[in-house]
C-alpha cells in the first residue's frame, strides 16, 4: 500500500472527526446556552474551553523545536549564502505583495460595504477590551526591533516568538554551513530531530477533534447563536472580502502551479479544517510542514519558507486589520479616518510593519489593531465592539493564512525548480 494513500486516508478521517466535533460542540454549546442559568454558563464555558487550551498548548510545545530544526537543516541543505538570499528574496517578494493586496482589498471592501455605519454601540465588550488594552503598548521602533532580534534564544523558544527564532536559526544555519564537514554531524542530528518532532505532530493532531469541540462549545454557550444575527452584516462583509482574496490567491496559484493546484488544495483540506475550527493558524504549522513535503516541495524550501511565512505572510490577518479598524472608525463616526483616503493608506502601510511577527500571539490581529489604531485616533474601547465575534472572524482568517502560506511555499519551490511530482 502506498504510504501517501494511507496518509491521505487518515487525514480525511481526521477532517471528518473534526467536522463532527464542531457540530457536536455547537449543539452542546447551544443547549447549555438556552437551558442554563448565567452562573452555570460562566463556570461551564471556561472548563470546556480547557479542551481547546490543552490542544493548542500541545501544538505550541512543538513549534519552537520544529522551527529551529527545520530552518537550520533547510539553510544547511540550501548550501550557501547565495541560495539562502535567493530563496529568501523570492519568498519576501511574494509575502510583501500578498500582504499589500490583502490590506488594500480589505480597505476597498470595507469602504464599499460600510459594516460599521449605524452599529449599536451598546454591544461593546468592556471587560474584554480592557484585558486586551493591558497587552498593548503603543507601536514604536524600539518595540518592533525587540520583537525581531532575540536577546536570548531560550527566551524566544519559551515565549514562542517565531520571528526571533527565525533570526537565530538563520544565523545558526549559515554558520553551520560555513564550517563545512565539522557541522555535518549536527546537521544530521537536527534532521533526525525533525522526524521525531513530526511523529509527535501526528500524535498531537489526533487530539484536534477534542480541542475543536471545546472551542466551539465554549463560544456558543456564552454567546448563543443570536450573536451571529447581531453581527451578520459585519461577518458577511468580512467573509465576502476573504472570498475575493481566495479567488485572487487561487488565480495566482493556478498561474504558477497549473493543474497541480488541485492536488495542493486536496492536501490542505485537513490543515485548513483544523485552522478554521481552532481559529489558530499556528495550530497547523507542524501539519503544514508535513503536507507541503508530501505535495512535492523539497524539504529545504519548506523548512525555510514556511517559518518565514508565519512571520511575514498572514494574508487573512492582514485583511482583518484594515477591516476591524475601519469598522470601529465607522461605528464611532471618526471622519478623519473614514473620509480621508490619505489617512487610510498611511494606516495600511503602518499595519504592514506592525503586523510582522504576530503569529504566536492569540488574538494578535486585535492587539495590532489596538496599537496602531491609537495613532490614528481610533478609540481603543472600540475593540470591544468586534471582540464578541472575533472568534468567528478568526476562523476565516486563520484558514486564509494557511492557504496563503501553502501557495507561497509551493510557488517558491516551483521557481526554484524544486517541486517534485508525487
Amino acid at each position: 500500500m502506498n504510504p501517501h494513500t494511507h496518509a491521505s486516508g487518515s487525514a480525511n478521517r481526521l477532517t471528518l472527526y473534526i467536522v463532527i466535533a464542531m457540530v457536536l460542540g455547537i449543539f452542546t454549546g447551544y443547549i447549555v446556552h438556552i437551558n442554563s442559568s448565567p452562573e452555570f454558563i460562566q463556570s461551564f464555558a471556561p472548563k470546556v474551553k480547557l479542551l481547546a487550551t490543552i490542544f493548542l498548548r500541545l501544538v505550541q510545545m512543538i513549534i519552537a523545536p520544529l522551527v529551529f530544526a527545520t530552518l537550520v537543516v533547510g539553510i544547511a541543505k540550501l548550501g550557501d549564502l547565495k541560495s539562502v538570499g535567493r530563496v529568501g528574496g523570492k519568498a519576501m517578494i511574494w509575502f510583501i505583495s500578498a500582504s499589500l493586496v490583502s490590506l488594500a482589498l480589505g480597505l476597498i471592501l470595507v469602504n464599499i460595504t460600510k459594516p460599521g455605519v449605524g452599529v449599536n454601540l451598546s454591544n461593546v465588550d468592556q471587560e474584554g477590551a480592557k484585558e486586551l488594552m493591558g497587552k498593548t503598548q503603543e507601536f514604536s521602533l524600539n518595540k518592533f526591533i525587540e520583537h525581531v532580534f532575540p536577546r536570548s534564544v531560550i527566551e524566544a523558544m519559551a515565549t514562542n516568538e517565531i520571528l526571533q527564532l527565525v533570526v537565530f536559526s538563520i544565523f545558526f544555519g549559515v554558520a553551520l554551513t560555513a564550517i563545512g564537514q565539522k557541522g555535518e554531524r549536527i546537521m544530521h542530528a537536527l534532521d533526525d530531530l525533525t522526524h521525531v518532532i513530526l511523529k509527535m505532530v501526528t500524535y498531537v493532531m489526533n487530539l484536534a477533534p477534542i480541542g475543536v469541540f471545546g472551542a466551539m462549545a465554549a463560544v456558543i454557550a456564552v454567546k448563543g447563536l443570536g450573536i451571529l444575527k447581531t453581527y451578520a452584516y459585519y461577518i458577511g462583509s468580512f467573509y465576502l472580502g476573504l472570498a475575493v482574496l481566495w479567488l485572487l490567491l487561487l488565480f495566482v496559484g493556478y498561474l504558477v502551479l497549473g493543474r497541480r493546484l488541485k492536488v495542493l488544495m486536496r492536501r490542505l483540506v485537513s490543515p485548513m479544517t483544523i485552522a478554521f475550527n481552532t481559529a489558530s493558524s499556528e495550530a497547523v504549522f507542524p501539519k503544514m510542514v508535513e503536507e507541503m513535503e508530501r505535495f512535492g516541495c523539497k524539504d529545504k524550501i519548506v523548512s525555510f519558507t514556511l517559518p518565514l511565512g508565519y512571520s511575514f505572510n498572514l494574508d487573512g490577518s492582514m485583511m482583518y486589520m484594515t477591516f476591524a479598524s475601519m469598522f470601529i472608525a465607522q461605528a464611532y463616526n471618526i471622519t478623519s479616518v473614514t473620509d480621508n483616503i490619505g489617512t487610510q493608506i498611511a494606516m495600511l502601510l503602518v499595519f504592514l510593519l506592525t503586523s510582522k511577527g504576530i503569529a504566536g500571539v492569540p488574538r494578535a490581529s486585535l492587539v495590532v489593531v489596538l496599537a496602531t489604531g491609537g495613532m490614528f485616533g481610533i478609540p481603543p474601547e472600540g475593540i470591544g465592539l468586534v471582540l464578541a465575534i472575533d472568534t468567528f472572524c478568526d476562523m476565516g482568517r486563520s484558514m486564509t493564512n494557511v492557504l496563503g502560506n501553502a501557495l507561497a511555499t509551493a510557488a517558491v519551490s516551483k521557481w526554484e525548480g524544486a517541486l517534485e511530482h508525487h
